[in-house]
Formats: structure tokens, C-alpha cells, sequence
């Protein structure tokens, strides 16, 4: 305390090892330098402990953290609100104009036409200039006339009317929620908001609970914050682990290949985290390290997009550029560098034998074959002449016992 007295307000004041000595020495006997009763002890104790709370409460540098964390709350909730209103207001009203709903597709131009118009028979009579353009205005009016839907009485337009009401306050106080984020996010992280953008560092902030947690996270933690589930699910079946959470929505990570995403998303997340440390820890105001770390993920962005891996880093690998291979005129053909060996190598040697072998082998039974052949062949040839002998002699027998036969028969 002397120390700053001394340096901020300029009043000469005695602070030395001495001053602090004798401090802790009140601290330790103060006691009994009070001698107060133990109930008004308590209570003294109890009111100092409360002031000191409602003192770091009104200046704690992370009370800003809150109202971001519940301004993007609320713009989440509000965006479901809207869509949830909106589609019933189209659902409501297309009983009676069905045609409208493919003719306007913006919800708020959609809810000011039927609050300005009512009853679709109103359409010829009403100006909606202030609401749409004249090419739609005209398309309306003339769809209005030929419309299929079913009448309906004067209270369910007024019903009707009344959520269109709620949807155009809802919209406007959207609006002017997104600009107080905006505005909150540019002066507490103006760094992390040049990364990635208002909403996604606004999530991010609240899905880590502060600005100071999320600046204590590593790069890796900051790629996949939102995909828990998805994280621990594939650490459970073992299988890929997500590549990126929040940060996905940024618009780096939105303009990149389906392919390149991951790569994006990695740097993206490295360079974010060193932003959010600047914002949360660094005395300087307005986005410093951003810039620099936007331009090199944009850098490798266009690189990974033109198919070049070039230097990004000191360490990195530049491009190899192999030259072309041109062949001077002094030079000319020595065919005395020629060496041509007499000698096989004994691998080559080992082969050629091999082959050798396997020549000798593949033609010797193929001989052997037709030696059997022949073999076989000229003794079916001999058994047939065998049988062939034997057969003659007995024939001749038989023919001339027959004919004996025949002169004996004629001579009796």
C-alpha cells in the first residue's frame, strides 16, 4: 500500500523492509493492541471479510465475461423464439393466402405484409412499397386474386396480426442484441473477434465460462470445445476423434475445401488461442497479434487451395525446383571412360547355372516319355502278330477238316 501511495499519488511515504516487518507484527498481535470482546471480534472480522468481497465483486475483471456469456445466451434463445413464431405465423395465415409462402421467403417481410395487409382481398388496395420491391409487390397483388385458400373471419387476422407483431419486436430486438455483443466483444477481445468472428468468440467465451479459461486452454482444447460428446464417444469405440467444435461456424474454416477443413481448423485454432492470451493477459488495446495470425491462415488457406506446399515457417520445406538437364557443346564422347567387365558376378554365375540345371532336368524326362511311348507301342504291335500268328494255323485246320468232311459224306 505504501508502494503505491508513493507511486501513484506522488505523497512521500516511508515504505522499507522495516515498514513491513512492523505490519506483520501488528497483523500477529492486533489482538491484543485492540482488546476487544470475542462478539464484537466476530463481527469486526465478519464486516471487514464482507467488504473486501463486495470490493473485488465491483472490480473484477471478469464480471465483463458475464454479460457476453448471457448476451449469447439470449441470442441463441431468441433465434429459436423467431423461428419457432415465424413458422407459425406462416403455417397460421397459409390456410387462407398459401400462395404467399413461396412468394416471400424472408420471414420479417412475410409478418410486416400480412400486419399491412390483412385479408388477402385488401392486396389490390394496399400500398406495401415501404415492405417489398415492385417485381414482388406486383407477383402478390396478382397471386392474390387467384388464391386458393380458405376465408377466414376478421378475429383470426386479428389474432394473427398480433404474433406478426411479436415477430417483427423479437427481430428488431435481436438486432440491436447482436450490436451490444458486438460492441462488448470489440473493447474486452477485439483480438479473438478479428479470428473468428463476434458470435463464435462470444461462444467460445461462454462455453469455456470465462475469458481467462479459455486463454488457459491449449490450441487443441480450443479446436474441438462444443464436441465433447463427440470426442469421448470416439475415444470409447476407437474410432476418428472429431476435428473441430465451435470453431467450425468461423468464416476461415467456412470458406475452405470439405477436404482442407481440418487443416484450417487446426491452425486456426493455434492462432485463436494465442489471440485470446493477448486479450486476456496483454496491457495493449485494439487487435495487434489478429491481424499477423489472420493473414498467415488466409496465406495457407490460398496454398492449400492452389495445391502448393510451400515454406511457412523458418523450419518448414521450401519447393524443390529441379533443373532442366542441358547438354554442353564442348563436351564429347570418351570411349576410353568405357569399362566393360570380363568377369560375371556371382550372383549372375549362380543364375545362369540354375538355369542350366533346370534346362537338363525339364529335358530328360521328356525323352524318357518317348522311349516309353515307342516302347509300349511296339509291344501291343508284337502281341498282335502273335495273335494274329496263332490265329492263322488253326483256321487252316478247321477249313480242311471241313472239307474232309464234306468227300466223306459225298463218297458214302
Amino acid at each position: 500500500l505504501g508502494g503505491l501511495i508513493k507511486d501513484k499519488l506522488k505523497i512521500k511515504c516511508l515504505y522499507n523492509d522495516a515498514v513491513i516487518d512492523l505490519m506483520r507484527g501488528i497483523r500477529t498481535q492486533l489482538d491484543t493492541l485492540l482488546n476487544l470482546p470475542e462478539s464484537e471480534k466476530m463481527a469486526f472480522q465478519l464486516g471487514l471479510s464482507h467488504s473486501l468481497a463486495r470490493f473485488k465483486l465491483k472490480f473484477s475483471p471478469d464480471k465483463v465475461d458475464t454479460m457476453i456469456i448471457q448476451a449469447i445466451a439470449l441470442l441463441d434463445e431468441l433465434d429459436k423464439e423467431l423461428n419457432t413464431y415465424a413458422m407459425r405465423v406462416r403455417e397460421w395465415y397459409g390456410w387462407h393466402f398459401p400462395e404467399m409462402a413461396k412468394i416471400l421467403s424472408d420471414n420479417l417481410m412475410y409478418a410486416k405484409t400480412v400486419k399491412a395487409m390483412g385479408i388477402r382481398k385488401n392486396a389490390k388496395n394496399t400500398d406495401l412499397s415501404d415492405v417489398l420491391p415492385e417485381e414482388i409487390e406486383i407477383e402478390l397483388k396478382e397471386a392474390a386474386e387467384i388464391s386458393m385458400g380458405t376465408e377466414i373471419a376478421e378475429e383470426d387476422i386479428g389474432n394473427i396480426q398480433q404474433l406478426c407483431d411479436q415477430v417483427i419486436y423479437l427481430t428488431d430486438y435481436r438486432a440491436q442484441l447482436f450490436d451490444y455483443l458486438k460492441n462488448r466483444m470489440n473493447a474486452i477481445a477485439p483480438n479473438l473477434s478479428h479470428m473468428v468472428g463476434e458470435l463464435v468468440g462470444a461462444r467460445l467465451i461462454a462455453h469455456a465460462g470465462s475469458l481467462m479459461s479459455l486463454a488457459k486452454s491449449p490450441a487443441s482444447t480450443v479446436q474441438i470445445l462444443g464436441a465433447e460428446k463427440a470426442l469421448f464417444r470416439a475415444l470409447k469405440t476407437k474410432h476418428e476423434t472429431p476435428k473441430y467444435g465451435l470453431i467450425y461456424h468461423a468464416s476461415l474454416v467456412g470458406q475452405a475445401a470439405p477436404k482442407h477443413k481440418g487443416k484450417i481448423s487446426r491452425m486456426l485454432a493455434a492462432k485463436t488461442a494465442l489471440a485470446t492470451r493477448t486479450d486476456a493477459l496483454g496491457n495493449a488495446e485494439g487487435v495487434t497479434v489478429g491481424l499477423e495470425g489472420r493473414e498467415k491462415v488466409e496465406e495457407r488457406l490460398r496454398q492449400l487451395e492452389g495445391g502448393q506446399l510451400k515454406q511457412i515457417s523458418g523450419k518448414g520445406k521450401s519447393n524443390v525446383t529441379q533443373k532442366k538437364f542441358e547438354k554442353s557443346a564442348d563436351a564429347a564422347y570418351n570411349p576410353a571412360s568405357d569399362v566393360t567387365s570380363t568377369k560375371k558376378s556371382k550372383k549372375r554365375a549362380r543364375d545362369d547355372e540354375g538355369k542350366d540345371d533346370s534346362k537338363s532336368k525339364d529335358e530328360k524326362p521328356a525323352k524318357k516319355k518317348k522311349k516309353k511311348g515307342d516302347e509300349e507301342k511296339k509291344k501291343k504291335k508284337k502281341k498282335k502278330d502273335k495273335d494274329s500268328g496263332e490265329d492263322k494255323p488253326k483256321k487252316k485246320k478247321i477249313k480242311k477238316e471241313k472239307k474232309e468232311g464234306k468227300k466223306k459224306k459225298k463218297s458214302e
